[in-house]
């Protein structure tokens, strides 16, 4: 097998979720540094929710995205610069301000029955000259009929290539089969998958997809994600090796960045575990990065956070609906109380 991999590295944008968005720009710097080194394909770097998503609602940054690319940009000398843009949070200014600063990819996101919001922002894109990738989120909200039409719609917008976003890492390797086989038969661009790992699929959601026909991954150095992370960038670059594929990362520099430089920056409660809060992510469906915000607003409400969980599950919520969590975690609070009060009555 010589197939040819595009590995894009989200350490520095999806990897924010992990530690509040708190990566400082030396930090960030170090990381590209080393990314570089190990000749990965693309270095993505972003607030976790995309450029413009430091606030109040998805948590604030320690710098702004113009402090991190100021900090990143000379550091990639061979490695392509991405920025993520999600149509409602980020920007023109934005997008103009990160194309001063180097970058060369665009990644657009939407909720994947969405992609509708996104035209302006790929011509807009587009006509700068930059590659203007579209990310379906949350792809396993639809049946993969629905996820072609609007990875069709993002093609007809521009898009160089359209990704199936496994945001709640709820996929099986039979439904990223479904949904990836059906892009790359029908489009004329390239298709990729983006893995989390919350039912421990990351890399063998990622092998599915590119069995059937993606041709560019996503991963994080140490797995360092939302939930319980995202495939990890060096165990990928390892296993592709091992299966034959044709990938420009070096697997022991892609290590070294790991073990050596990302590490010592992570605390023990920052780096992503499969424990029972991120399974039940993927069990029910709900998008990766709500996972601190739950176990935040259980602790604050004294409801075991999987309880949340379930009931935004069945409220299939979507990105930019984190203010249910709070919402959720105080009804069932009031409930839990009323259930006290009346069972106390009763004695």
């Amino acid at each position: 097998m010589t197939d040819s991999v595009r590995l894009v590295d989200m350490t520095l944008r999806d990897g924010m979720h992990a530690v509040d968005h708190q990566f400082t720009p030396e930090e960030m710097a170090d990381v590209a540094g080393a990314l570089n080194a190990a000749e990965m394909d693309v270095v993505e770097v972003s607030h976790g929710d995309g450029m413009g998503g430091s606030s109040i609602n998805y948590g604030f940054s320690a710098a702004s995205t113009e402090e991190y690319l100021d900090a990143v940009t000379p550091e990639l000398t061979d490695t392509e610069l991405s920025v993520l843009m999600l149509p409602g949070i980020g920007t023109i200014e934005e997008i103009d301000m990160a194309i001063d600063h180097g970058a060369d990819i665009c990644r657009i996101a939407t909720h994947v029955t969405e992609a509708d919001v996104s035209e302006e922002h790929f011509e807009y894109v587009k006509d700068q000259g930059l590659e203007a990738n579209g990310l379906l989120m949350l792809s396993h909200m639809a049946e993969p009929e629905t996820v072609l039409e609007q990875a069709q719609l993002m093609e007809s917008y521009g898009a160089d290539a359209v990704y199936v976003m496994d945001s709640a890492g709820a996929l099986l390797p039979s439904d990223v089969r479904d949904r990836v086989s059906l892009l790359a038969d029908e489009l004329s661009i390239d298709v990729g998958f983006h893995a989390h790992n919350n039912l421990g699929l990351g890399i063998g959601n990622s092998l599915a997809a590119l069995d059937s026909g993606a041709v560019t991954i996503d991963g994080c150095l140490r797995g360092l994600g939302a939930g319980s992370g995202n495939a990890q960038m060096e165990v990928l670059v390892g296993t592709l090796e091992k299966a034959g594929y044709d990938v420009n990362p070096d697997f022991f520099g892609t290590m070294d960045a790991a073990e050596d430089v990302l590490v010592p920056m992570i605390s023990d409660d920052e780096m992503p575990e499969l424990d029972n809060d991120s399974l039940l992510l993927g069990y029910a469906g709900v998008y990766s990065s709500f996972l601190r915000h739950t176990r935040r607003a259980g602790e604050k409400y004294d409801i075991d956070p999987r309880e949340i969980l379930i009931e935004l599950g069945e409220m299939e919520v979507v990105g930019g609906q984190e203010d249910l969590i709070t919402d959720v975690a105080s009804r069932l609070a009031s409930e839990k109380d009323a259930e006290t009060a009346e069972a106390a009555s009763d004695d």
